[in-house]
C-alpha cells in the first residue's frame, strides 16, 4: 500500500522534532550539570539536577519520536500504536504544564488540539488500514 500523504508529513515532522529534541536534551543535560556544579546553595544544585533529569526525559522522548518516524515512514503496524501513545503523552504533558504553571494556557490548548487532531487522524479507517490495523 502507498503511504498516505498525512503519514509522510507526520513522519517527517516527527523526525525533525526528534532530532531537535535530542539537541535540546543535550543542552538541558549540560546546562543542568553546569548549574548544579556551580551552585552556591543546595537549592541551586537541586535545581540544576532537576534540569538535567528533565533533559534525560526529553532525550528519551525524542529517541522514541525518531523510532515513530522510521516506523511511520515504513507503515509498520507498531508505529500506529506508538503514534497514538506519543500523542496521548503529549496531551498529558500539556495538562501538567498548565497545572504547574510551566506554560500559558493558550499555548497548551493549541498543543492539546494538535495532538487530538493527530490521534483522530490516526484513528480513521483508511489510516488504520494503511498500518495494517483494520
Amino acid at each position: 500500500m502507498q503511504r498516505p500523504t498525512g503519514i509522510t508529513i507526520l513522519a517527517v515532522l516527527a523526525f525533525i522534532g526528534g532530532v531537535f529534541g535530542i539537541l535540546g536534551a543535550f543542552a538541558l543535560i549540560a546546562g543542568g550539570a553546569i548549574i548544579g556544579a556551580a551552585g552556591a546553595s543546595a537549592v541551586t544544585s537541586a535545581g540544576g539536577g532537576l534540569i538535567a533529569v528533565y533533559g534525560i526525559l526529553v532525550l528519551i522522548l525524542s529517541v522514541v519520536e525518531l523510532v515513530f518516524a522510521v516506523g511511520a515512514w515504513g507503515l509498520k503496524p507498531w508505529a500506529w500504536q506508538l503514534g497514538v501513545i506519543l500523542e496521548g503523552f503529549s496531551i498529558v504533558l500539556s495538562i501538567i504544564s498548565i497545572l504547574v504553571g510551566w506554560s500559558t494556557i493558550g499555548n497548551q490548548i493549541v498543543s492539546v488540539a494538535i495532538a487530538a487532531i493527530i490521534i483522530y487522524y490516526l484513528m480513521t479507517p483508511d489510516i488504520k488500514r494503511a498500518f495494517g490495523r483494520a
